[in-house]
């Protein structure tokens, strides 16, 4: 069965990342995917139905600059961020591996765990830290 499981085109889950584009030193990026986190296959393995539904199971979060983030959850957008990682300025290119586990049923029976995990790669996504320095201005000008 893990065989079949490795062959199945699993989604390359999205890095998406805020705020889009440039970031500023001091304040956290923040990391997240939206893409669909479960998959359901039918295959037929040797006159068999066999129903695959596979789930991400672990996130790692590379986050370009040598340190990387690993959680049990896709993450979530400003307000609710759960993953993030600060910088110092520079350009970065951050990616997610997706680690996916699943279960199958043969023929409408029970359902079992597929032994073993497989891996996807997400495309990487590029941005920039910038450091943001303060000027004093007359306010009269």
């Amino acid at each position: 069965m893990f065989r079949y499981f490795q062959t199945l085109p699993l989604p390359q889950l999205t890095t998406r990342q805020q705020p889009p584009g440039a970031a500023l030193v001091g304040l956290p990026v923040i990391f997240f995917t939206d893409s669909p986190t479960a998959q359901t296959f039918t295959v037929d393995i040797r006159g068999f139905t066999v129903v695959i539904t596979a789930r991400a199971t672990s996130y790692a979060w590379d986050t370009g600059d040598g340190t990387v983030l690993t959680t049990s959850h896709p993450g979530a957008p400003y307000p609710d961020e759960t993953v993030t990682h600060d910088y110092s300025s520079g350009t970065y290119t951050a990616s997610l591996t997706t680690t996916w586990g699943a279960t199958y049923s043969v023929d409408g029976g029970l359902t079992a765990d597929v032994p073993g995990t497989t891996t996807t790669q997400g495309a990487p996504v590029s941005f920039t830290v910038l450091q943001a320095r303060t000027v004093l201005t007359n306010p009269y000008d």
